[in-house]
């Protein structure tokens, strides 16, 4: 809508924290652009931005306008998705956040059950660490939160929540393979392979080794679940997986086993929403159906 457009620009400058970067991204001049954010807080009354030598940033009156502008683009796409479920249209769009354990099989699956019975509806899902999801929420860049160890829960609605053991990865002829429950001196006494520490099965996994007072050591690192997962094919290395992630392989060439769990508590997997925040109808629909799903992993 017009009247919104000038939100738009502030979100876009915010983002970019610069004047030229966010013009350039807009299609503007970057004199247009300053102009305009000039008018507009000529007519708000307050400036917005602070300008600093390298860029912009928002001030306080600047953060406060934005939450409100992100609250309002919120407030409308669920009006417009109440209206069109009035109408028989059931459209919409849904925005979910998630680890990346969601996206080989739950996700996917769950999005094209959902579509089947409402192929008006789009889906936008967007990948990243704990941090990141619990951000996607606050900002109401996403509608929707499906993260494995969250870090705070500040503001976190919970929908659901189930826990999730964390499984070793291994060759099929691996000789740890014959065992149906792994101890984490065994697999640690291995080559390894982690993701970074800004993921909950890392988390997890640090702090039952700091517990022992040992230190991991992994021969990769990698943020991609993707490479973990097949790295266990080479070197008889170990790659780690919640099982929502997990689903035996075409050839047979991999097997999961559980990590004991006196020596590795099983984590939690939440599916939640931003506290207070009345969804639109199709993500509030999904969200019923993805929690729904997740209890019947849980059993």
């Amino acid at each position: 809508m017009k009247h919104l457009y000038d939100f738009q620009l502030i979100e876009a400058v915010a983002r970019t924290g610069s004047m030229r970067r966010a013009a350039e991204d807009l299609n503007l001049t970057g004199s247009a652009l300053n102009r305009r954010i000039r008018r507009f807080e000529a007519d708000f009354g307050f400036d917005i931005f602070e300008r600093l030598p390298g860029g912009v940033r928002l001030n306080p009156a600047g953060e406060l306008l934005l939450q409100h502008y992100r609250g309002t683009r919120s407030d409308l796409a669920r009006v417009r998705s109440q209206v069109a479920d009035l109408s028989g249209e059931r459209r919409g769009h849904v925005s979910i956040a998630c680890s990346q354990a969601l996206t080989p099989y739950f996700l996917p699956e769950q999005i094209a059950r959902y579509r089947a019975q409402h192929p008006g509806v789009t889906f936008a899902v967007k990948v990243g660490d704990r941090d990141q999801a619990e951000e996607q929420l606050a900002t109401f860049a996403s509608d929707l939160a499906l993260v494995f160890e969250p870090v705070y829960l500040v503001d976190f609605k919970v929908i659901q929540c189930i826990p999730q053991r964390i499984h070793a990865i291994l060759a099929a002829d691996d000789p740890l393979a014959a065992k149906p429950e792994l101890r984490l001196r065994d697999v640690l006494a291995r080559p390894y392979v982690l993701p970074s520490a800004r993921y909950g099965v890392r988390h997890l996994l640090e702090l039952a080794a700091r517990k022992r007072q040992w230190n991991l050591t992994p021969v990769v690192e990698s943020d991609s679940f993707d490479l973990i997962r097949h790295y266990a094919l080479h070197e008889r290395a170990i790659g780690f997986q919640i099982p929502i992630g997990l689903r035996p392989s075409e050839d047979n060439r991999l097997v999961f086993r559980p990590l004991a769990e006196s020596d590795v508590p099983a984590g939690d997997l939440f599916l939640g929403q931003k506290q207070g925040r009345t969804l639109p109808v199709a993500s509030a629909r999904f969200s019923m159906q993805i929690a729904g799903a997740i209890a019947e992993i849980s059993g």
